[in-house]
């Protein structure tokens, strides 16, 4: 091995809102026609010229090659069709006309997500999208993502509090696991969009949202194990992206301790954790091992030093391109910042193996582009002396403690 084929696991694409109109369902169009010019896009990030990384093919792969990576997997970025905002971000419908239109955005979105991926079929796993509102919606869309071709699986939406949606552990989600275990489908739990949105106007109230967005995501694991619905479906894959790593480890200890006394004979604990998670016949941290990965955004020094507690086969490095959090254009850098003192082995594996077998990457495929980009064994080995000097990405973020 002289190079490493890497394959980002957490990358954002989308279509210019305009270019949804053709693969929107032609009884939605006229009424696309009407809703398109008054929309008022809230992110900056997508009026500006290199928006086009979003939709732009060719630019992205010669980005994507200059930055060393042969492989993505696609979670949205920019705003369907109907949607106030971003899809990950956007607040639940309040109408049954509202989520009907919802869905008509985000299957248009999964029509141009395929099309947009079988222009570089061999590097892009595309993630298809649905909503909660609707079960039976959802199944179907699961069924019509696999047969799209959407290797990259379906993106969960979070359940925020008070938006009358059950809970992810609750009964009434067996048909959607069932669906995506049936079809093969990954269920994908991106950061960012499970919890309450800041709307008081106060200024510390972003920084909450942000301290505590990761841990409503992270519910989503605690809620599938002690559910059963991971004990019921062995070969349901869930991965959790762009959450950090840092929680996983002490969060699987205190998992297997609660489910411990959970199980307890006689426990007055076990009374109240009901007969489903007090019967489970393996710990939660072997369900992580079995079916669970980490989607690992710009992992840090400080989150590889935890991977044999994690998994060196859990973990799946990501850029995150083109966000400005993201490692791009310093992949490289990044790379060798986090993985110059792992051994060869576990950083192929994290880098690019364990995606390849997740998101089912044809590696022979990919072979002679990776020969031509990929960073290289010595390359990556190689200690990095310098963050470079614009770099933005959270990647290169000194260990917190230290720093304080």
């Amino acid at each position: 091995m002289d190079r490493y084929t890497v394959i980002s696991a957490d990358c954002h694409a989308g279509a210019d809102l305009l270019d949804y109109r053709e693969y929107l369902d032609p009884r939605y169009r006229d009424e696309f026609d009407g809703w398109a010019p008054t929309f008022v896009n809230p992110f900056g990030d997508l009026t500006e010229p290199d928006a086009e990384r979003n939709w732009n093919s060719d630019l992205r792969n010669r980005e994507l090659d200059e930055d060393g990576i042969a492989g993505e997997v696609l979670f949205p970025n920019t705003v369907p069709p109907f949607f106030p905002q971003g899809s990950l971000a956007a607040p639940p419908p309040q109408t049954a006309r509202e989520l009907e239109l919802r869905w008509a955005g985000l299957r248009a979105h999964n029509r141009w997500l395929a099309d947009f991926c079988s222009l570089s079929p061999e590097r892009r796993a595309g993630v298809g999208q649905i909503l909660l509102g609707d079960l039976d919606e959802a199944v179907a869309e699961v069924a019509q993502i696999a047969k799209l071709g959407l290797r990259g699986g379906v993106l969960l939406p979070g359940v925020a509090p008070g938006t009358g949606i059950p809970a992810l552990y609750a009964e009434h989600w067996e048909p959607l696991w069932a669906a995506c275990e049936e079809s093969a489908v990954v269920v994908n739990h991106h950061g960012g969009n499970a919890g309450p949105t800041p709307t008081d106007g106060w200024g510390s109230s972003f920084a909450v949202w942000v301290y505590e967005t990761h841990w409503w995501s992270h519910r989503a694991l605690w809620h599938l194990i002690f559910s059963g619905a991971l004990d019921r479906h062995p070969d349901l894959t869930v991965v959790f992206t762009e959450q950090s790593t840092g929680w996983i480890s002490a969060t699987l200890d205190s998992l297997d301790v609660a489910a411990a006394r959970f199980g307890r004979a006689n426990s007055a604990i076990a009374r109240f954790a009901g007969p489903t998670a007090g019967s489970l016949p393996l710990k939660p941290s072997q369900y992580w091992a079995r079916q669970c990965y980490a989607g690992a955004s710009f992992l840090r020094p400080v989150e590889c030093a935890q991977r044999h507690r994690i998994g060196v086969d859990r973990i799946m490095w990501a850029s995150d391109y083109p966000h400005l959090e993201g490692t791009a254009p310093y992949s490289r850098e990044a790379l060798r910042h986090t993985f110059s003192d792992v051994p060869a082995e576990e950083v192929a594996a994290m880098v690019g193996g364990n995606a390849a077998a997740v998101y089912r990457f044809d590696l022979e495929a990919l072979a002679p582009l990776a020969d031509r980009i990929g960073p290289t064994v010595a390359e990556v080995a190689e200690p990095l002396a310098a963050v470079p000097a614009d770099a933005s990405s959270t990647a290169f973020e000194p260990d917190p403690i230290r720093a304080w």
